[in-house]
């Protein structure tokens, strides 16, 4: 999401030595007061799965994501909260994202909905053509269409009220990893903000392309990703993947 960057990426928790070999780490260790699995990271701002080809030994092989969720309504809040949920290419072991979803806010006693899409380090670009609302199930992907000129084509679509989007950009990616993620964004200073109670929210049809053949994370190396906050507090849990290989369900517990 917006300002989102291997910095702030990078504040992840390596629980095993591959995943200290593979990924940058800037700022400070988390201290996560609870136990993780060896495929399992701590983050700051991510919250579901991450998919690569492997995670010692990371290739650019990634082409395509896609995962679908029904929008969650959000609590109220008397201070501001932020929530997106989203697909993405990118952004674990590089400085590269291109990512597209939607975000769900509290702000100054306001309650909104809507949709974006966003190539780092760019800002996010809000969809105007697309009216958001809790409930609504939406699908989105992320493609790369023509290799030789790095041209992606990003797709969201709300299946609920048949409003959608389409468009090719232009844009060099890392093609290192495929994300599904629920994310609390940094705002324009790079503060921190405070994730918004979306209770629970399921991702489905979750499947990632390397090498030319599409699969489900489940039949790939994955990673699931914790979200804490700076005193090792856990923000939002992460199921493991259902039977279908492609679904997982992510809980919200706090804000801060």
């Amino acid at each position: 999401m917006k300002n989102k960057t291997i910095l702030a990426i990078a504040t992840t928790v390596a629980i095993s030595v591959l995943f200290i070999a593979a990924i940058a780490y800037y700022g400070p260790s988390l201290d996560t007061s609870q136990s993780l699995s060896s495929t399992d990271q701590a983050d700051l701002n991510w919250a579901g799965y991450a998919v690569a080809y492997s995670f010692s030994d990371p290739k650019p092989v990634v082409t395509g994501v896609s995962g679908s969720w029904v929008v969650p309504q959000i609590a109220y809040s008397e201070n501001d909260t932020y929530s997106a949920l989203w697909v993405g290419i990118g952004g674990i072991f590089g400085h590269t994202l291109i990512q597209t979803g939607t975000e769900q806010d509290c702000v100054d006693g306001a309650i909104s909905y809507s949709a974006w899409y966003e190539l780092l380090p760019s800002d996010s670009v809000v969809i105007p053509t697309m009216d958001i609302s809790p409930g609504d199930t939406i699908a989105a992907s992320i493609n790369l269409a023509v290799p030789s000129m790095d041209m992606w084509t990003i797709s969201l679509s709300d299946l609920s009220t048949g409003q959608g989007f389409q468009q090719d950009f232009h844009y060099d990616s890392s093609r290192l990893s495929a994300e599904c993620v629920v994310e609390r964004p940094d705002l324009d200073n790079n503060t921190m903000t405070n994730i918004a109670n979306f209770g629970k929210v399921m991702f489905s049809n979750c499947t990632a392309t390397m090498n030319d053949i599409t699969s489900a994370f489940g039949y790939m190396p994955s990673s699931r990703l914790f979200m804490y906050d700076t005193e090792g507090s856990r923000l939002a849990d992460v199921s493991t993947l259902s039977n279908d290989k492609s679904s997982f369900t992510i809980t919200y517990i706090k804000s801060q």
